[in-house]
């Protein structure tokens, strides 16, 4: 789907790796892998965040040039809810990415808290993942017939959003996670 970005499925059956190459103990490395999923989950919706921003940004800037019965189709009042509801989404994803990204910082430095990293990179991610696949597919809904053409970059932006949408989990298994984490009090 999205070809700059190549994903797969790794199965690993019967490796053995040296005991100088284990990340810990056995049995004992989940809370460091842990840790470093949820610090790319992180990172991952800052992405899906400029995802978000460029799909809103180069949406705007068409419909202000693209006119139609006479005048840009930016000044039509559909057009201008739809984008009003992409930059709510961008908006609030955003203010999500920001908030991780100081836990994050937080727990790269060792202190308290730190430890809501797992919490904070689930709200992230839900509200990234959403945010960049709906303002992508708006975007593609903007441009009308183009949208979806190699001549215009929000067909890359949707294929991005959809892309990462799954990756490190979708929106929903965040927000499951996440209550998890805060009816059963740990870390899922």
């Amino acid at each position: 789907m999205d070809q700059t970005r190549k994903q797969a499925r790794i199965v690993l059956d019967t490796v053995r790796v040296e005991g100088d190459a284990c990340m810990a103990a056995p049995g004992q490395a989940w809370p460091a892998l842990a840790k470093i999923l949820d610090l790319a989950t992180v990172a991952l919706a800052a992405e899906q965040v400029g995802v978000a921003q460029q799909s809103l940004d180069s949406s705007v800037a068409y419909t202000t040039e693209r006119v139609q019965f006479g005048r840009t189709i930016a000044s039509y009042q559909a057009i201008k809810h739809k984008a009003a509801d992409m930059m709510l989404k961008v908006e609030a994803a955003r203010s999500a990415a920001y908030y991780a990204a100081c836990i994050a910082d937080e727990a790269l430095a060792g202190r308290p808290l730190g430890s809501g990293l797992a919490e904070a990179a689930s709200i992230a991610k839900a509200y990234c993942s959403e945010a960049a696949f709906f303002n992508a597919g708006s975007g593609i809904q903007l441009h009308g017939g183009v949208g979806i053409t190699a001549e215009y970059d929000i067909q890359l932006y949707f294929k991005r959003a959809k892309s990462t949408e799954t990756l490190l989990g979708d929106a929903a298994w965040h927000r499951e996670r996440l209550a998890r984490q805060l009816l059963d009090g740990g870390v899922a």
